[in-house]
């Protein structure tokens, strides 16, 4: 899939260059991202085993935390200003990209931004609800429980359409987010 979505320039002498690329994920978004992958997985996967999955949980929480603070501190691109859209500007981008002209964002597009803040908000939702299911005035509460798994469950589709979204770019922008994510880096110029 790298190659598919490479974009590689032919030169007169016939070599082939690759564009200059620029710096985009710093390294302790790259580190926060892989992290809660891992992470939440293993809380997914791991709902009878239950320390493993407490574990699991406490470390999304604390990685959220982190990202939140990052979010006001870290990086340009990093920092929520850079890419938290308005709702103006959200249904402007899903407009322009159904017509399919919507524009390449060196950071975060729009639509990711909002899918970030979606996702910050569940995970916390989540460890919240976990959290509260094992203090004494709420353990064994039916409802707690129930939004908890909900929550989680609700996360695994957003998940997805996270991904689709990032295969979808990819494609579109004719880059590899994926691999920007594991590198930081991306294509200086638009395609």
């Amino acid at each position: 899939m790298a190659e598919a979505i490479s974009s590689s320039v032919a030169t007169a002498a016939g070599r082939t260059e690759r564009p200059a690329t620029v710096r985009v994920w710093d390294p302790l978004v790259r580190l926060f991202h892989w992290t809660l992958v891992i992470s939440f997985t293993i809380a997914w996967l791991s709902e009878d085993a239950k320390g493993l999955h407490q574990g699991a949980g406490y470390v999304v929480l604390g990685l959220v935390a982190v990202r939140l603070i990052w979010g006001f501190v870290g990086s340009r691109h990093a920092r929520f200003r850079d890419f938290v859209p308005g709702p103006q500007g959200l249904l402007a981008y899903l407009k322009s990209l159904r017509a399919g002209h919507a524009r390449r964002y060196l950071g975060h597009n729009p639509a990711g931004g909002a899918m970030i803040l979606l996702l910050l908000a569940m995970l916390i939702l989540i460890g919240g609800s976990g959290w509260l299911s094992t203090t004494d005035a709420f353990w064994g509460v039916e409802w707690v429980e129930n939004l908890h798994a909900a929550a989680a469950n609700l996360t695994v589709v957003l998940v997805f359409a996270h991904v689709a979204g990032v295969i979808f770019s990819s494609l579109a922008h004719r880059e590899n987010l994926v691999l920007a994510m594991i590198t930081g880096r991306k294509r200086a110029e638009s395609a």
